[in-house]
């Protein structure tokens, strides 16, 4: 029994103080956890402070761009100074502009914040639908001046009544239509060729309705970039074929054209639209025709190639470009082997750049124009060049509602 007293007494006296002992360490262990704590907040502030101090230095010490690669457009410039217009506000707001612009790591930034709000499920940044199979898609607003297009339109044609040139007309879809199936679950679709339709009726010019082949065509090759808002060289080709059944012309098969990757990793408008900097490019394809014999002009350069291709653009970021280089006003392709003694003039967006090559083979001049750049009116060019015998005016339908060259054209 004394034993039993015993050992109750000296399990006591231990469990005191094991007790006493997890106490110390409780409190130990908050005071560490505290002290943790602070180490955190102060490192936190540390950095902060780092990087508020740093970035200035960085502001000033980095070269500023003149043109961003990614973004695909030029940035913006310091202000020039004014009392005038530090009163109207202008100053302020233009060295706002000037300094997003030139943020240090401003790239890195945008991309992190896209990449964040794509984690958190958003599937349309900036305009552009993140769609499914790496497609980057623009989405199509409401059109607003589908009335006004179309008469401007019936007046062109209006203008060219009695001469001898077939007019026709070709508005295309663009991924946004054609690839519908791969925009997220719930995108809004708007039918852009119930829009085009319009158009054709209100104009009464005859219509080159391309969807079909497009449709037809898109589950066996790639009709649009997965980074631009063009149409690939197999799109083009699409187009080209319903245009030559519309102009009674047998289409230049492409086994009988020679091919080549032109560029590599084309990253296009939508990619810089949309922030996702880490995206694969695109490849881009040309065609050219051994038995075409080619002159182009360039009448506002006055520069003279025997090719439809600038491949200087190829090492560039616009690197679409590379299709008839760039922008002009005017451009007038001779074909010397031509199928025939026609003439084209051809009014157009940048989309029908690249079908060019393969229209070339059929038509024994071609006039290019790029009337947002083309003052002089191109009825009045077409009524003092009789030998015009085909008149095709080209649109995307994604851009038509804005296109300033659509008002130009007569």
């Amino acid at each position: 029994m004394s034993i039993d007293i015993v050992n109750g007494i000296s399990n006591a006296v231990n469990y005191n103080i094991g007790q006493k002992w997890m106490e110390g360490t409780g409190e130990q262990r908050m005071k560490e956890q505290e002290t943790g704590e602070k180490k955190i907040r102060t490192l936190t502030a540390l950095l902060l402070m780092g990087i508020t101090l740093l970035l200035p230095v960085l502001f000033l010490a980095m070269d500023k761009k003149e043109f961003s690669e990614n973004e695909n457009r030029y940035l913006a410039k310091f202000p020039i100074w004014g009392l005038e217009r530090i009163k109207e506000g202008e100053y302020m707001e233009d060295l706002e502009s000037y300094l997003a612009d030139h943020f240090p790591f401003r790239d890195f930034f945008m991309e992190m914040k896209t990449k964040a709000e794509m984690w958190t499920g958003k599937k349309e940044i900036n305009g552009i639908y993140m769609a499914k199979d790496g497609y980057l898609i623009e989405e199509y607003e409401k059109p607003e001046n589908t009335e006004r297009i179309g008469q401007i339109l019936k007046t062109f044609a209006q203008e060219l009544e009695g001469q001898n040139a077939e007019l026709r007309l070709m508005l295309v879809p663009t991924a946004v239509s054609v690839y519908r199936e791969k925009l997220p679950d719930y995108a809004p679709v708007r039918n852009q060729m119930e829009t085009a339709r319009m158009i054709y009726e209100i104009s009464g010019i005859e219509p080159v309705d391309c969807s079909g082949d497009l449709e037809a065509q898109k589950e066996k090759v790639e009709l649009y970039y997965r980074t631009d808002h063009h149409w690939t060289t197999m799109g083009a080709y699409a187009g080209y074929q319903a245009y030559c059944r519309a102009a009674g012309l047998e289409a230049v098969a492409l086994e009988e054209m020679t091919s080549r990757t032109a560029a590599e990793d084309f990253r296009g408008t939508v990619y810089s639209k949309s922030g996702d900097y880490g995206r694969k490019g695109d490849e881009i394809i040309i065609y050219t025709n051994p038995s075409d014999k080619l002159k182009v002009e360039y009448a506002d350069t006055g520069e003279v190639t025997d090719s439809l291709y600038n491949l200087e653009y190829a090492d560039m970021k616009d690197k679409y470009s590379l299709f008839l280089d760039n922008l002009h006003s005017l451009i007038e392709i001779t074909n010397e082997t031509a199928d025939s003694d026609r003439e084209l003039v051809l009014i157009k967006d940048s989309y029908a750049n690249s079908m060019v090559p393969f229209l070339v083979h059929h038509y024994k001049r071609i006039y290019v124009f790029d009337t947002r750049y083309y003052k002089q009116g191109v009825s009045s060019f077409i009524k003092e060049h009789p030998g015009v015998t085909d008149v095709l005016l080209l649109y995307n339908m994604n851009t038509l509602d804005s296109d300033l060259g659509i008002r130009g054209v007569y």
